[in-house]
């Protein structure tokens, strides 16, 4: 499986983003995605996570923040509403099978968001 994460850019705070995490080499259906962010100098953060059940969300962007998927388009979104300056980070998508220990990632898509 391969993972192409896009959609990052620069943002005034306030503003949105989608990011996408498009798969290839087999469908993601069911699997569990994860994004996670990690800003210059800080350790790499889990965001959300996204499972056939249900969603959860990182306390710093629960309402602001809601990952889905395209199963037809094999690629799982995230929406950036409401944008901070804490927001900016490389962004990145990770993706597994329920019940398989082995993990896919993408690479990392720049959020920028300026005050």
């Amino acid at each position: 499986v391969q993972l192409q994460a896009f959609g990052g850019g620069l943002v005034q705070a306030g503003g949105f983003l989608r990011l996408s995490c498009a798969a290839s080499g087999s469908s993601i259906n069911g699997w569990i995605v994860a994004w996670y962010r990690q800003a210059p100098g800080k350790q790499r953060e889990l965001v959300a996570v996204l499972t056939s059940e249900r969603t959860d969300y990182v306390d710093s962007v629960k309402g602001r923040f809601t990952t889905s998927r395209d199963n037809a388009k094999n690629t799982v979104y995230l929406q950036m509403n409401s944008l901070r300056p804490e927001d900016t980070a490389d962004y990145f998508c990770k993706t597994r099978r329920f019940g398989s220990s082995r993990q896919y990632w993408g690479q990392g898509t720049l959020v920028t968001v300026s005050s």
